[in-house]
């Protein structure tokens, strides 16, 4: 008998999910690409054929009938930042599961309207790198006691980008990197500590003309004399890093964010005695799509009852960390989150 698969619907033809996500989606067994909106159904038309889908998927010209398409059993959403939330629900109501993009919301009050989501709707926060197997052995290095207590995480994500028309650099919509990268460090020791951190202090630079945060150094207290910081931009050399510093040994993520899904990864690990690495253990991780990963997880949650470990309340927990990084560049000082 044939595995039942979730049918998708695609809301938008944003690049991210044109380059990243809906391919891995197809790549899932247990799914299926059956339907694209935009506001121009000529776009949605052009993203179906350049995904090969032409007479599998059907465009449509708005995301009320993408909602309406009884042929649609979950959304994808990867619209603009302040979308998020008017746009998951309005598809949560009309009975569709929905997979939306990080961030979720612009600050913790807008996403806690997310539980207004009806009960059976399974919803998720595209933190994709959660499905990698990279993180999930990093955290069982961590839980083994190896590094013996875990002290410090920080984490550097950054990226060149000035292009005014690009979403990510219009701050009206939610541009700017704690928005757009500076979510993946904070998810990160929020993953590996296991904890959320009571206060956030930041030090933050904006453009002048188009006012996005374009460098960032952020520290967060998890209290128990645990901490992490990190620093991101959207206007600096292509970089990202992920260290764990424990009272016995560390661990390095080589590429923690944006592993490749056709290339190995690797973790480092030492008891800090190597300062260039040739004594670390490195632990080679095979390649691994976390997109698809991701896509398996969700429709598990809903065709097996195979709960995701985050959800609503986690997507809230994540932007009060966002809210404190923002009060605290507001006041130069410290903000409880």
């Amino acid at each position: 008998m044939a595995q039942k698969k979730v049918r998708w619907g695609i809301l938008s033809t944003a690049n991210i999910g044109l380059k990243k996500v809906t391919p891995a989606i197809m790549k899932s067994p247990l799914s299926e690409v059956v339907a694209v909106a935009s506001r121009d159904v000529g776009k949605a038309e052009a993203y179906i054929a350049e995904l090969g889908l032409t007479g599998k998927a059907t465009a449509h010209g708005s995301y009320e009938a993408l909602f309406a398409d009884p042929n649609v059993d979950a959304i994808y959403n990867p619209l603009p930042n302040h979308l998020h939330v008017p746009m998951t629900l309005a598809a949560a109501r009309a009975g569709k599961h929905v997979l939306c993009e990080k961030p979720i919301a612009l600050n913790a009050k807008e996403a806690e309207q997310l539980r207004q989501i009806p009960p059976g709707i399974v919803f998720y926060e595209a933190f994709m790198v959660r499905f990698h197997p990279q993180w999930h052995r990093a955290r069982e290095i961590v839980r083994s006691g190896e590094l013996g207590e875990l002290r410090a995480i920080r984490g550097v994500f950054t990226y060149f980008l000035t292009d005014p028309t690009n979403v990510r650099n219009q701050a009206d919509i939610g541009g700017g990197g704690i928005y757009d990268i500076g979510c993946y460090p904070v998810t990160g020791a929020r993953f590996l500590f296991g904890s959320e951190p009571t206060r956030a202090v930041s030090l933050v630079d904006r453009d002048p003309d188009m006012k996005t945060d374009r460098l960032a150094s952020v520290i967060l207290d998890f209290g128990g004399g645990r901490q992490a910081s990190f620093t991101c931009s959207t206007q600096a050399v292509g970089h990202q890093s992920l260290e764990l510093i424990g009272t016995k040994g560390r661990i390095e993520l080589v590429i923690p964010f944006n592993a490749p899904e056709d290339k190995a990864t690797a973790l480092l690990v030492d008891p800090g005695y190597s300062p260039d690495g040739h004594l670390s253990r490195r632990e080679i991780i095979p390649p691994c799509d976390q997109y698809t990963e991701q896509a398996n997880a969700f429709c598990r949650a809903i065709l097996d009852n195979q709960p995701l470990e985050w959800g609503v309340e986690d997507a809230i927990l994540s932007m009060k960390v966002l809210d404190a990084i923002f009060a605290s560049e507001k006041t130069a000082g410290w903000a409880k989150v």
